[in-house]
């Protein structure tokens, strides 16, 4: 295998920084940043403080259950730490049993296909 120049390492060292760097750009456009930017560190039930690694325990609720109602401005979310997040579903779903579908009407298809796209992806890395 032969070695790289210097000037293709530099070159693959700058592609891998652009792409860390719309990455990240990538990241903080997501409801869960917007929401960790606009709302103080606490979650809305129990009032517990998160800070540093602990931050990963506070969840984004959407007030109206509607992951897709996403407005800019916040208005449908709050913050939750991982307890409160699934006492509120489990009170949710208590008051309305009707949205949870059986599960022998559901379709076989998958709701999320995360790697639909990977093999276009891939070879487009080539």
């Amino acid at each position: 295998m032969p070695s790289e120049d210097s000037s293709t390492k530099n070159s693959r060292l700058d592609q891998i920084v652009a792409d860390a760097r719309r990455s990240q750009g990538r990241r903080q456009v997501t409801y869960r940043d917007r929401a960790l930017k606009l709302y103080p560190h606490i979650c809305a039930r129990c009032g517990g403080e998160y800070a540093g690694k602990d931050l990963q325990n506070l969840t984004v609720h959407h007030k109206d259950h509607d992951h897709d109602n996403n407005p800019l401005d916040g208005s449908n979310w709050e913050l939750l730490c991982g307890y409160c997040h699934d006492k509120e579903h489990g009170r949710y779903a208590e008051q309305h049993p009707d949205d949870h579908i059986p599960l022998e009407t559901r379709s076989s298809e998958p709701l999320n296909r995360p790697f639909a796209a990977l093999e276009a992806l891939l070879k487009g890395k080539k």
